[in-house]
């Protein structure tokens, strides 16, 4: 089953799901989802809780809206 990607909020790029895995082994689907386009840089990425919506190389600080705490 092929499902479109999302579009990147910031350029005419698409979204590409990213895997990782946890520390305890287990694999994490779609843990991060990174902008097609190399020069957008637009990166969104879960961790420990917390959603982050950055573009590389520029982190929004932990006070940042961009940043939200999900439960």
């Amino acid at each position: 089953m092929n499902l479109p990607l999302p579009s990147c909020p910031s350029c005419n790029g698409v979204l590409l799901p990213l895997s990782d895995y946890a520390p305890e082994g287990a694999s994490v689907l779609y843990k991060a989802w990174a902008c097609s386009r190399q020069q957008c840089g637009y990166v969104i990425r879960a961790d420990k809780g917390v959603v982050a919506y950055e573009r590389v190389g520029v982190k929004a600080p932990d006070h940042h809206p961009a940043r939200r705490q999900v439960r």
